[in-house]
């Protein structure tokens, strides 16, 4: 299993990630009262040492963007420990389609200084109004086909493993499990390597991790059976493909949901 997700943008070689105490600023936006508008607890995350908006967005089912635009985040290198955000969207989006916001640097691991945002790469483009307006596929177009055509070299293991490793060689096709939308293309997350995340619905998000190159941008539309990066061992000891499932943020068994082969 990957190691522990972290993001490493500000992180030097053998150096932790600096953060920040709860005395630094917030964001306006942090401290969210439990209100019939904001339902339950739930609803709400606590910052924690460590923590990436793309983490917390993996996390929760969520794109990190819509966790920044919901919580009025202006930077998003700007989180604190002890920060409460909104993780689910408000009443006023529920129902919705995805509100695509203006492109921004991937998220950096929780610091109160924003100028190590330029050390998080990431591949996001600018959607064009075509692809942004395109919602989220429907539950029922479920179950997920593979990711790769290799042999499964580890199984799923919630505490060590959230998905399932398959073997393969550098180059080979990474493709899309289901229809859905990107939402983060990029190297941000400690132990992922190149990672793709795309959302398929309110429900399942899919991670496809250690890739050697990635094809696609974020708030692109993405059909299932399409390639979307390239196998590889980005931040891995070994060629393979990491994948995981996860039905409202929680990481499922990818063997239960994959089509058979």
């Amino acid at each position: 299993m990957p190691a522990p997700v972290e993001d490493r943008a500000n992180a030097k070689a053998g150096s932790p990630a600096k953060t920040s105490d709860k005395s630094a600023s917030v964001s306006k936006a942090s401290t969210i009262p439990l209100t019939p508008e904001t339902g339950h607890r739930s609803d709400t995350y606590t910052v924690k040492q460590g923590d990436t908006l793309i983490k917390i967005g993996l996390d929760h089912g969520h794109n990190w963007r819509d966790i920044m635009r919901w919580n009025a985040i202006d930077n998003p290198n700007v989180i604190e420990v002890g920060q409460v955000l909104r993780v689910a969207p408000p009443a006023t989006d529920i129902g919705k389609e995805e509100v695509v916001v203006k492109p921004v640097a991937a998220p950096s691991t929780v610091t109160g200084a924003a100028a190590d945002a330029k050390s998080n790469p990431t591949t996001a483009g600018n959607p064009s109004p075509a692809v942004a307006a395109s919602a989220d596929v429907a539950e029922e177009s479920l179950p997920f086909s593979w990711p790769a055509q290799g042999s499964v070299l580890s199984g799923f293991d919630e505490a060590k493993n959230k998905g399932i490793d398959i073997n393969g060689k550098s180059g080979d096709p990474v493709l899309a499990s289901a229809d859905g939308r990107v939402v983060y293309a990029g190297a941000g997350l400690r132990g992922y390597g190149n990672l793709v995340i795309l959302k398929h619905n309110n429900t399942y998000l899919t991670a496809y991790a250690h890739n050697q190159s990635i094809l696609v941008k974020e708030d692109q539309v993405i059909k299932r059976g399409q390639k979307i990066a390239e196998m590889g061992n980005s931040d891995s000891e070994q060629v393979k493909l990491h994948f995981e499932i996860r039905k409202s943020g929680k990481p499922v068994d990818p063997i239960k949901l994959l089509a058979p082969r």
